[in-house]
């Protein structure tokens, strides 16, 4: 072909033939091992990818790698979209939830919430076999509603003898059960506390299971992603690696302060239901969350503040990626709790690389009101610590946080471009979105990916920290 290029190339390998096309530094073309293309060669065979057949190997340097900050629900949605052109992704999750089954696991046996991290983990989950689906069916199984029935059904998927033990071989099957076993027996040796069964998630069931006997949070994750077969190069990391309970709190613009991240986003008063974080479903706040920190879990001070080490990894990674995203979802108790913790402020500001926040497209029980500006601007106070201790905060503006916003079309987030523009962030890309029976208005996945993966690409060769340089040279 006259553009040197298989006919059967990738998104994903078009995707890295046109971020090393302008970044000849960080390939191979460099070390002369491949025949440099031009940036006009690349972006074309970028075009034409889409009529490609995606399954032929195909030989090529690795795609930029991301870090996305996230909740484990939102950008679900996106992830296996995102597979397709980048496995390089490193997720990075809280683990302060407090609902659910989390909630359960977390009353009875203490530590960290696992929740979102398993979530996080089915998606990325292997599913080119039958056993592989049989291992994701598993391990995203729940169980029913009413607690009778849940615990006949987990005795019987503990011994080995329910219908959702087909097709997994001997291996996995001893592999998985050893772990829910010993769940199981950490369960009773808590003779004090009666544990409820009910909506109880066999995926968290084991990652508790893992954590407790390897004493690990990040043994747990490292099991979880070899028995669902999550790709090597794909990190699910939590943002503070840790064995021990963490309790989210925040305090409102009036003084309020609030503990429980479940409290915060979506109270159920005790109610085992499925969630609902619509901000109709459930009791308005007072006044806007000003921020939110973490709180004592021990002892009789259950209002003091604590300030967790953020987990090395999550700075390393930071140090390394080509670009960083800030996910859609619950804002205050999925994203912020990843943001305030010393060090991810230091080192996203320190870098120059594309920084995108994906904008909601509703509003929930956080940010009822709330503009896209506002949204930047709770990103901007997280990551300065602006309300902690000031010899703690840092005074970095929005646009070394943020240079570009990727806003779903039709959404309900007002979107005040002259504020934003205030704000350093001209960079404003209207997405197409789809309507999901459940959540409503959402971004359309290929649209999203698209635009993401186009931005990337159109600031890799401008050596800049600020938008509003990227907007004029465009």
């Amino acid at each position: 072909m006259a553009l040197g290029i298989s006919p059967t190339i990738s998104i994903r390998d078009s995707l890295s033939l046109r971020f090393f096309s302008k970044n000849p530094s960080r390939s191979l073309f460099s070390r002369g091992k491949l025949r440099p293309y031009t940036h006009r060669q690349a972006h074309l065979s970028f075009m034409a990818s889409a009529h490609c057949n995606d399954t032929q190997p195909c030989s090529s340097p690795s795609p930029p790698s991301l870090l996305v900050f996230s909740g484990g629900t939102a950008f679900n949605g996106v992830v296996e979209e995102l597979k397709k052109v980048t496995t390089q992704v490193a997720h990075v999750l809280p683990v302060s939830d407090d609902g659910g089954s989390t909630a359960e696991i977390v009353r009875v046996l203490g530590g960290p919430a696992v929740g979102d991290i398993r979530s996080r983990c089915l998606r990325l989950s292997d599913e080119s076999t039958s056993e592989a689906l049989a291992v994701r069916r598993l391990l995203g199984h729940r169980l029913p509603i009413d607690p009778s029935d849940a615990k006949l059904e987990w005795y019987r998927i503990v011994e080995g003898e329910d219908p959702l033990w087909d097709c997994v071989s001997r291996p996995y099957r001893e592999t998985i059960r050893a772990f829910l076993v010993y769940f199981q027996d950490q369960i009773l040796r808590r003779s004090d506390e009666s544990f409820c069964f009910s909506n109880g998630s066999i995926g968290n069931f084991f990652f508790a299971g893992a954590r407790i006997f390897f004493q690990s949070l990040d043994a747990a994750i490292f099991l979880f992603s070899r028995v669902s077969q999550i790709p090597k190069e794909s990190l699910v990391l939590p943002v503070i690696s840790t064995n021990d309970r963490l309790t989210l709190g925040c305090e409102l613009s009036d003084g309020t302060i609030i503990r429980g991240q479940n409290e915060i986003s979506h109270p159920t008063n005790g109610r085992t239901e499925q969630i609902n974080k619509d901000y109709t479903s459930c009791s308005a706040l007072p006044s806007r969350i000003k921020r939110v920190f973490y709180m004592s879990s021990e002892g009789s001070n259950l209002l003091h503040e604590v300030f967790p080490s953020v987990n090395p990894m999550v700075l390393e990674q930071l140090s390394k990626v080509d670009c960083i995203v800030y996910a859609m979802g619950s804002l205050f108790t999925s994203v912020c709790p990843s943001l305030v913790l010393q060090g991810i402020g230091e080192r996203i500001s320190s870098r120059s690389i594309p920084k995108v926040l994906l904008l909601n497209s509703t509003h929930d029980r956080e940010t009822a009101g709330m503009s896209a500006s506002d949204f930047v601007t709770a990103i901007t106070d997280s990551l300065n610590r602006t309300y902690g201790a000031p010899h703690k905060s840092l005074n970095n503006r929005p646009s070394d946080y943020i240079n570009a916003i990727l806003v779903p079309r039709d959404g309900q987030v007002a979107v005040d471009t002259d504020i934003l523009a205030s704000q350093g962030i001209s960079h404003v890309v209207s997405v197409d979105s789809i309507r999901d029976p459940k959540a409503g208005v959402i971004f359309d996945p290929k649209s999203l990916i698209k635009a993401l993966t186009d931005f990337i690409c159109k600031i890799a060769s401008i050596p800049v920290k600020h938008p509003e340089a990227l907007m004029s040279s465009s």
